[in-house]
């Protein structure tokens, strides 16, 4: 039997334990918070979408940027702040602009893939999480995108998904409580929406009852690499865990394990390089609202169909009869958490203009750290020493891809370290 630890309890942490355990393997879970999917898992713009996973890697993107700069409620913020990590991580950016199209087209591959997964586990778990199938409608507002549009869903194409071209009739007849002038969008009915805090959370109380075990409330100090298991194996993990009582000391705990799976987010990082290996995550991060529709009126006036609206870069998804989430924006601030109101204002402005039947009487603002690798795609392989596993990086596609990513690390870690008998839990479900 193998003891496998996953840090984080993230989407992609959580998703990874599942995948794990579904191979055999004992699996614990380290967290800083008291519950699963705290952090950037908690309050996503809630688009499983094939249809968004165009990198960022193009001049395209790099001259937009520029000109965002210099508006204050623009997609796009820079702390303009000397910092290495952000200057000498924009630079490989930049170096990663002649691999769009490859990394565009394998982003859209795995994010089909990773859909099947995701449907197939919350069907066979039980699952609820808001979960709508009414696909997700990009809309364009002058004849420079929508062709531009065009030539990424030649890309999307070549990737697998199929989504089509609709015009302003169409546009309406879609999404009928959407109100604006549009030149044209697309449509992709594939695509589907769903709470990312919900299923993580409950996927996580699936893998605890299979017998995972949770580690929760406690902060990685340190990740050692021992080399004393099978093959040059063996982790120890050092932590600190925050006391039950208010004015108790913190206590400290070292765990051993076979191997770990690294799915920190933005802390990956620290952690990768403590251990020899380098994964060049940079948080960028993302606004949301929540829109309380507590009245009828703003029920009916809110839209089912998921959007994006490709001029404000901003992304909704329906989250049940009385939840409308709204989300954008990118800000190279950092780590930093902090909500600012004036950051929070352009996504409520938006929607009173678009949908000025919805009231925003009742809104729930949160940020969240992307955690971006410079080529735009996750971090899903081996570390340099045995046992060391990274499932990290997945920027704002982490909802998207968590799935997919997670049967591949586990594939990975199960042909680095296979094993002859599963976990006890596992064994007795066999039974």
């Amino acid at each position: 039997m193998r003891h496998i630890a996953v840090v984080g309890a993230g989407i992609t942490g959580i998703t990874t334990a599942y995948a794990l355990t579904e191979k055999g393997y004992d699996v614990t879970v380290i967290d800083r918070h008291r519950y699963a999917a705290m952090e950037t898992s908690f309050a996503n713009g809630g688009q499983l979408s094939a249809s968004n996973a165009e990198v960022w890697n193009s001049w395209s993107t790099v001259l937009k940027g520029i000109k965002w700069m210099l508006t204050p409620d623009a997609p796009l913020l820079m702390n303009p702040k000397p910092s290495w990590h952000k200057y000498s991580w924009m630079a490989e950016f930049l170096a990663n602009i002649p691999n769009y199209t490859a990394n565009t087209v394998q982003t859209t591959r795995l994010a089909i893939q990773a859909r099947n997964h995701m449907f197939d586990i919350a069907k066979r778990e039980g699952i609820d999480f808001n979960h709508e199938t009414r696909g997700i409608l990009h809309i364009y507002r002058d004849k420079a995108a929508q062709d531009n549009a065009r030539l990424v869903s030649g890309l999307y194409a070549q990737g697998g998904l199929e989504r089509r071209e609709v015009t302003p009739d169409e546009i309406r007849a879609i999404e009928p409580t959407l109100h604006g002038q549009f030149y044209g969008g697309f449509y992709t009915p594939s695509d589907s929406t769903g709470d990312i805090h919900k299923f993580t959370f409950g996927l996580a109380e699936v893998c605890r009852a299979r017998g995972v075990r949770f580690v929760n409330e406690a902060a990685v100090e340190r990740i050692t690499h021992t080399g004393r298991g099978p093959d040059g194996t063996g982790v120890e993990i050092a932590l600190t865990l925050l006391p039950d009582e208010e004015d108790a000391a913190p206590q400290r705990e070292v765990m051993s394990f076979d191997a770990v799976v690294v799915c920190a987010g933005v802390g990956s990082r620290a952690i990768a390089a403590s251990l020899g290996d380098r994964v060049n995550i940079y948080p960028v991060k993302g606004y949301s609202i929540t829109v309380m529709l507590d009245d009828e009126r703003s029920q009916q006036a809110a839209p089912w169909v998921s959007l994006l609206d490709d001029k404000t870069k901003i992304v909704t998804s329906r989250l049940g009869k009385d939840r409308f989430r709204v989300a954008g924006t990118a800000e190279f601030n950092g780590e930093n958490r902090d909500i600012r109101s004036d950051r929070i204002r352009p996504l409520t402005d938006w929607v009173r203009k678009l949908f000025p039947g919805v009231s925003t009487e009742k809104v729930v603002p949160w940020a969240g750290l992307r955690p971006m690798m410079p080529d735009m795609m996750p971090r899903v392989a081996a570390g340099k020493k045995p046992g060391v596993f990274y499932n990290t990086g997945h920027g704002h596609l982490g909802w998207t891809l968590s799935c997919a990513t997670a049967e591949i690390i586990a594939a990975k870690v199960a042909d680095a370290m296979p094993i002859e008998t599963p976990a006890p839990m596992l064994r007795m479900a066999a039974e």
